[in-house]
């Protein structure tokens, strides 16, 4: 049973990048919580924020404000071995299993290198470790003197996920761990990761941008569209009842494989352009594109709010003070 405590709590976190003649709000107010053994799924588009938010979480990205708690802690703040202590509970597995691991090391030597860092294992006891987690991710563990380039995509990824576990991490950040990988591949690392979860109890943070994928793992999905969740909910409920359009939209764009149900389904087409990453946008961020855009998108920002038990979403039709407007 999921225990209902914030393991993460993101508050109003902002990433800003310096751009000629402005700034990118990459992140932009991102707020959201992670409660111990959940898994929370966060989508949307390429260069949305996801992969930034992740980096912020890591501090592998300076955060311009906010604050973010881990068990109470609020790393946003902290600094040098305090910092560098939470982060053996925070561990990640990176999107391209072809870059991410070094080509000059072996993957035993990969796989070891954080318990080296943290001084947790050395020599026979280093080595067996190596071994055991191997084993836990479905890998041969006589093949730990062998290098990168020997193994498949699949197999790589599986060596990023016992590196992230070395550890014994509380948070696994997941940023889009199978969009490099093929369908059938994909299936196997999702079933490894959830079987991981049950045995050890830690949680996810499953970043993609196919919420078919995300679908499977997460017990709530919150979807991003330009720096900022603009739907927010339980898996069940936000896919059968989608509040945002852009949500709808995704939605409607997921493949049924049943030839009738899909003949009769209506695809939302979104038209409009999006608007330049340094772009000034008073209103609605999402009005550019919006099929059901009324007259407060054009001057109202939108803010994330509860429409439903447990379900919030950041658009004026569901806003009491203003959908009474819309058409």
């Amino acid at each position: 049973m999921t225990d209902k405590t914030p393991l993460l709590e993101v508050r109003d976190l902002e990433v800003r990048f310096k751009a000629r003649g402005g700034e990118i709000r990459a992140v932009d107010g991102v707020s959201f919580t992670i409660g111990r053994g959940e898994t929370l799924g966060l989508v949307g588009e390429s260069g949305c924020g996801k992969s930034t938010t992740a980096r912020a979480i890591l501090r592998l990205e300076p955060v311009t404000s906010g604050r973010i708690f881990f068990e109470g802690s609020d790393i946003a703040a902290l600094k040098g071995e305090t910092l560098r202590k939470i982060y053996r509970d925070i561990q990640i597995i990176f999107q391209d299993p072809y870059a991410s691991l070094n080509p000059r090391m072996t993957v035993g030597e990969i796989v070891a290198e954080p318990l080296r860092n943290y001084r947790l294992a050395q020599g026979d006891a280093l080595e067996q470790r190596v071994r055991e987690l191997f084993s836990l991710v479905g890998l041969d563990p006589r093949f730990i003197n062998r290098y990168p380039h020997e193994f498949s995509g699949g197999q790589r990824q599986r060596i990023g996920v016992a590196r992230a576990l070395a550890l014994n991490p509380r948070l696994i950040i997941c940023d889009e761990p199978v969009s490099a990988l093929d369908v059938s591949i994909q299936a196997q690392i999702i079933n490894l990761l959830e079987e991981l979860q049950e045995q050890f109890g830690f949680s996810y943070l499953f970043i993609a941008h196919d919420l078919s994928v995300v679908r499977h793992v997460s017990a709530r999905v919150a979807v991003m569209y330009l720096g900022r969740i603009v739907d927010l909910a339980p898996e069940r409920e936000l896919y059968e009842n989608p509040l945002h359009p852009y949500t709808q939209a995704l939605l409607s764009a997921i493949p049924i494989p049943d030839p009738e149900v899909e003949k009769t389904r209506k695809r939302i087409i979104l038209q409009g352009e999006i608007p330049a990453p340094d772009a000034r946008i008073q209103g609605c961020r999402f009005k550019t594109r919006c099929p059901r855009r009324f007259l407060p998108c054009d001057t109202h920002d939108p803010v994330l709010r509860e429409a439903g038990p447990g379900h919030f979403t950041a658009c004026h039709l569901h806003d009491p003070q203003y959908n009474g407007d819309a058409v």
